[in-house]
């Protein structure tokens, strides 16, 4: 997907007017398709169908990330942004090294700045053995 241009122009467009899409057959066809359905029914003002490709784990564990990366840009610290996401936790600074969810925060922070990176791609994607 580097490198590459995509270019979409949809000005004046009426419900009567027919509208084209090429699809390239490759193994991507099915994100295609799903992209695609999603597309006709947004342009038909039709609720569009729940995206198989993110699962509400997929979504939650998302949201979270972006928080994390959020908190981190603006200067929080690991244990201040495990405070905000994980209410519950009771965590002093001698056992904060050892508590999983400082692991917990960690690793979403390190995740979320691959996504902010162009890693939200991989989530678009339906998930295939072959992967």
């Amino acid at each position: 997907m580097r490198r590459e241009s995509f270019d979409v122009a949809l000005t004046a467009l009426s419900s009567r007017q027919a509208l084209a899409a090429l699809l390239i057959i490759d193994d991507l066809l099915p994100d295609r398709l799903t992209a695609l359905a999603r597309f006709w029914a947004a342009i038909k003002n039709r609720r569009a169908p729940a995206d198989p490709r993110v699962t509400p784990q997929r979504q939650r564990r998302a949201r979270l990330m972006l928080r994390v990366v959020d908190a981190r840009v603006a200067g929080a610290t690991y244990r201040q942004i495990a405070a905000q996401l994980f209410p519950n936790l009771k965590s002093d600074s001698e056992t904060w090294v050892e508590n999983p969810v400082r692991e917990t925060t960690v690793r979403l922070a390190r995740d979320g700045l691959a996504f902010v990176g162009g890693g939200y791609r991989r989530i678009l994607r339906l998930p295939r053995r072959s992967r």
